[in-house]
């Protein structure tokens, strides 16, 4: 309905304030009022604030080296991929120290090979034949000396000859004992320790190998999310300063919108709960409440509430600042009228104005339930298909009950929308 002017018609004679005279007793007094219908319908309650627009991801990219800038391979606005290069350094030093620290880790490994295949099992080897030889050489000494004992027993031989043999049976088996040490000692601690070694040099080589590869890699910049390029902030031949970024990317496919609200809204507030998002232009998207802070902000005392909401074709951008309608509650086929035909007694109860089929009106005490975008639940009081008084309520709020009772109320017609002219 539309507003209209009340006015005060009187058939006879004019209520003014401050006349002793009261009017006659057949004179009814006339009120212009707008009406509206009682209704069945769908009402939200909504947290109404103020909030910021975040992205989904953001990445703000700084060099890991310290070198100039040789390429920049996109521009601001572009969209990019995850691993799609953006930017690419100065490597020559860089390139020079891989080179040659993949050339170190191929010589380690090769020497590593050598020892593990070559070197250790060949030094075995010469050692097994050496025990060999050197038992072969006990073998003979023993039994020489047995024979000269023999011969010595018969009177052959003189002592001499078997004390010579005594001796040389004697070094026989110290080289013997020897060999067959060093023999085990190859093959058990000594072979382990020498490939030990080896594996730890090779190691060392490809870890620096490692590092030398990854500086090389650090001269080209690639992006770690789908998104679009938001900053660069340096050109071909600048140096970044430590730790400020070369280029920053955002995904924008999803965004956050955080809002800070009252305790007492927060309390009606959920996870998953629908929301809309509304831009400085006017556009709007939905989305959901994907969190509400178990604790308040500790500098306004509010609770912060943030809501997800799809933004694939770049409605909103980042640090924007947006209306957020969270929805709290919705209740569906329920009575409202508009909050304008609401009335606030002295005592803090509410009414409305009843007006009947014979335009009469009544004062009808009402409880409300949730109140948005100007309209209000009532929960008890009203029937729907009946009408309330909006513009010129209040005026018949004001009267006394008996002079109420005297009153008809004139309907006012709603506003026709003016035609356009016919340009035929």
């Amino acid at each position: 309905m539309t507003r209209q002017p009340f006015a005060w018609v009187v058939a006879g004679a004019l209520l003014t304030a401050g006349c002793s005279h009261a009017p006659a007793d057949d004179v009814a007094p006339v009120v212009t009022v707008d009406v509206a219908p009682v209704l069945l319908s769908t009402i939200q309650q909504t947290v109404r604030v103020d909030a910021i627009v975040y992205p989904r991801q953001q990445s703000a990219l700084v060099s890991k080296i310290a070198a100039p800038i040789r390429r920049v391979l996109v521009k601001r606005g572009d969209r990019v991929k995850a691993g799609q290069a953006l930017v690419e350094l100065e490597s020559q030093d860089f390139a020079g120290a891989a080179a040659e620290s993949r050339a170190a880790a191929d010589l380690a490994d090769a020497n590593y090979e050598t020892a593990s295949r070559a070197s250790v099992p060949q030094e075995l080897q010469r050692a097994e034949l050496d025990v060999r030889a050197a038992k072969d050489a006990l073998d003979a000494q023993q039994a020489l000396f047995d024979s000269r004992q023999a011969l010595f027993k018969e009177g052959a031989i003189a002592q001499k000859d078997v004390n010579e043999a005594q001796v040389s049976l004697s070094q026989a088996r110290t080289t013997y004992e020897t060999a067959r040490r060093l023999a085990e000692d190859l093959q058990g601690f000594a072979r382990d320790q020498a490939l030990k070694a080896a594996s730890a040099q090779r190691e060392a080589a490809r870890a620096h190998d490692s590092t030398s590869q990854a500086q090389l890699g650090y001269a080209r910049i690639t992006s770690p999310i789908d998104g679009v390029v938001t900053d660069l902030p340096f050109y071909p031949g600048e140096s970044a300063p430590s730790g400020a970024p070369v280029v920053t990317v955002m995904d924008l496919s999803t965004i956050t919108a955080r809002a800070h609200v009252s305790q007492g809204d927060a309390a009606s507030l959920a996870a998953g709960n629908e929301a809309n998002l509304l831009g400085p232009g006017g556009a709007s998207i939905s989305g959901k409440i994907s969190f509400v802070s178990p604790s308040l902000d500790p500098g306004a005392t509010t609770v912060e509430v943030w809501v997800q909401a799809d933004n694939a074709a770049g409605t909103l951008r980042a640090g924007e600042s947006v209306k957020a309608e969270l929805i709290a509650r919705t209740v569906a086929d329920t009575l409202v009228i508009p909050q304008r035909a609401l009335l606030t007694g002295p005592t803090g109860a509410t009414f409305t104005i009843l007006v009947d089929a014979d335009n009469k009106p009544h004062l009808r005490k009402v409880t409300t339930g949730i109140r948005d975008s100007g309209n209000v639940q009532v929960t008890e009081g009203l029937e729907s298909g009946q009408r309330v008084a909006t513009a010129g309520a209040f005026e018949l709020f004001r009267l006394d009950e008996d002079v109420r009772a005297k009153t008809t109320v004139k309907v006012a017609p709603p506003k026709e929308d003016e035609e356009e002219p016919d340009e035929n």
